[in-house]
């Protein structure tokens, strides 16, 4: 059975940092692409940043510089680090593996008061 369980979400002040992980099982974690995308009330869910296997990194423009996703293979675990936080980046943020089929966790809900 496949998991994708995000944690590390809350509620910080503008221009605080989170760390959100997303832990995986079920699938050959290091064989996957992973992402994380967002979706705030009223809009459509956008990716956020993605990592290949090969470690490969894209970020969405409007957290370009502020956030950073990583991963560790032998911890199955992918990463978001966000940086400088701000009340737009709030929203409910969800893990995805792709390989061969695509995967979504529950998410995490961030919240960013300013």
């Amino acid at each position: 059975q496949v998991r994708l369980v995000e944690s590390g979400g809350g509620l910080v002040q503008a221009g605080w940092s989170l760390t959100l992980s997303c832990a995986a099982s079920g699938i050959s974690f290091r064989l996957n692409s992973m992402g994380w995308h967002r979706q705030a009330p009223g809009k459509q869910r956008e990716v956020v940043a993605t990592i290949t296997s090969g470690g490969s990194t894209w970020y969405a423009d409007s957290v370009k510089g502020r956030f950073t996703i990583s991963r560790d293979n032998a911890k199955r675990t992918v990463y978001l680090q966000m940086n400088s936080l701000k009340p737009e980046d709030t929203a409910v943020y969800y893990c995805s593996a792709t390989w061969v089929s695509e995967y979504w966790g529950q998410g995490t809900q961030v919240t960013v008061s300013s």
